[in-house]
């Protein structure tokens, strides 16, 4: 009986640790917002850091004990926000392998990348236009371009087969650089690594969780993409996570922006 007991218990706290598609899209999207609190509300509505070159902010931090304390927070907050990354990275992928329709899932990411740059640009640049840097969905349609490449060369062996694969990733790379996406670098590389190694699990997470260091906290991250079970979870509605992303910034991009003035 005893025995018994303790496997439930067992089961239930091995169930209550599993992932689901929704409660990964729910943390992604949370430590996210964390992020953004800390770049647009913190740096640029409460330091107004866009007034300051590196000296004379190095200066400001000497001489004012609340600035020091102010600019702690926004790292802090962004370094909590370097968790969403890898995730995000993951979900992609997810999406890419199990959509049985990748033309509309390309222009859904297109759509909501075009929506959100007007509030990417407030939240972060305090503009309603940047064009020197760009939103993180923008970076997602690079890796699912990179993602169909992959695919196709899937199955195929040869030197050549291993040469374009590499220039595929290459050059995305180059591409983000170009046009300067958010999280462009880390989310290419993480892209390729969960794909390339989709069905080998241990090899997958750990280089997964070396490539996520480039933003500090990423490889906590790795915990929760370990304990992802593949199931859908409770939200049926993809379409509410989309929406986040511009909603957010948006929000957070006037509020930032009220707080200047």
């Amino acid at each position: 009986i005893c025995m018994g007991y303790m496997g439930k218990q067992q089961n239930r706290r091995r169930h209550s640790l599993t992932m689901t598609n929704t409660k990964l899209k729910m943390y992604g999207c949370i430590t996210m917002l964390f992020y953004t609190i800390g770049v647009s509300v913190v740096q640029n509505g409460m330091i107004h850091i866009k007034e300051y070159d590196n000296v004379l902010f190095a200066k400001l931090l000497s001489e004012n004990p609340d600035m020091m304390v102010l600019s702690g927070w926004a790292t802090l907050l962004q370094l909590i926000g370097g968790l969403a990354v890898p995730v995000f990275a993951f979900l992609l992928v997810e999406g890419f392998v199990h959509t049985s329709s990748f033309r509309r899932y390309f222009l859904t990411m297109l759509l909501f990348a075009i929506i959100s740059e007007v509030p990417y640009d407030l939240a972060v640049s305090d503009t309603l236009w940047n064009p020197s840097k760009q939103n993180a969905l923008f970076s997602m349609l690079l890796c699912l371009i990179m993602l169909y490449g992959l695919r196709y060369l899937k199955g195929k062996t040869g030197t050549g087969t291993k040469i374009a694969a590499a220039g595929l990733i290459v050059a995305a790379l180059i591409w983000s650089n170009l046009f300067k996406c958010d999280f462009g670098l880390s989310m290419i590389l993480l892209c390729a690594v969960y794909y390339l190694l989709y069905d080998r699990n241990g090899v997958k997470v750990l280089m997964g969780c070396a490539i996520s260091t480039l933003y500090v906290t990423g490889p906590l991250s790795t915990y929760a993409i370990w304990n992802y079970n593949g199931e859908r979870g409770w939200n049926k509605n993809k379409y509410v996570f989309y929406a986040f992303y511009p909603l957010h910034l948006l929000v957070l991009g006037v509020i930032a922006h009220l707080m200047q003035m």
